[in-house]
């Protein structure tokens, strides 16, 4: 398998906080349990709550060596100097984006159950692909259904592209008990929101989801699910 530009495992989204000091303490206890990448994602905060906590998540994540992607809004991850944005269907054209950032900002793209959109987005230099919701989700109960076996295929276009290759980004749903399976379809990253920060033990939740996904992808491909 082709190394990646993303890294694989744990990749947290936040909850949607206006408590600074408290995500703070649970990104940590997070990286301490295996979180490899952390998205700032605050869609009820203001710009300026959202920026202050971008500001606060940089240094923080840089000491941790975690990954740091802003949701949305890429012009605020090049001002704070994170790693990277999430990009959704209707934020700016990754294209765009990519021209006025540069090509060292890492650009990941939502691409929910739809494996043309990934196609084209790869082809416009997406740094992962990200699909969902695989399983019910409590964030977005209206999303769209991703099926395991969309991820099966998504993992085969990111592999026939040039290494380091993009990564495929799994969410909705997901949790310690069902995270082998997401990463056995082919998923490289499981992104958790409410199984990581939202459980009593943030640490404990970390550990194990990073676990079952690292024990997941280290064994033969499984056959594609419907």
């Amino acid at each position: 398998m082709k190394p990646l530009r993303f890294p694989a495992g744990l990749y947290g989204v936040t909850p949607d906080w206006a408590d600074t000091a408290r995500l703070l303490t649970a990104v940590r206890q997070a990286a301490e349990g295996g979180m490899r990448a952390l998205q700032l994602r605050r869609k009820n905060a203001s710009a300026d709550e959202r920026a202050a906590q971008a500001r606060a998540l940089v240094p923080l994540c840089r000491d941790l060596g975690v990954v740091l992607m802003i949701n949305d809004d890429w012009r605020l991850a090049l001002e704070v100097g994170a790693d990277g944005a999430h990009l959704g269907r209707d934020d700016d054209a990754l294209a765009e984006v990519r021209r006025e950032a540069g090509p060292d900002l890492l650009l990941g793209v939502s691409c929910y159950n739809d494996l043309a959109r990934a196609r084209e987005l790869l082809a416009q230099g997406a740094d992962y692909i990200a699909f969902g919701a695989v399983f019910a989700s409590p964030t977005k109960p209206q999303a769209a259904q991703a099926p395991l076996a969309l991820l099966t295929q998504a993992a085969q276009l990111a592999e026939a592209c040039p290494a380091p290759r993009p990564g495929v980004v799994a969410i909705g749903g997901i949790t310690a008990q069902n995270a082998p399976l997401v990463a056995q379809a082919g998923a490289d990253s499981i992104a958790v929101i409410t199984g990581l920060f939202e459980m009593p033990d943030i640490r404990a939740a970390a550990r194990a989801c990073a676990a079952a996904c690292a024990s997941a992808r280290a064994q033969p491909p499984a056959a594609p699910q419907p």
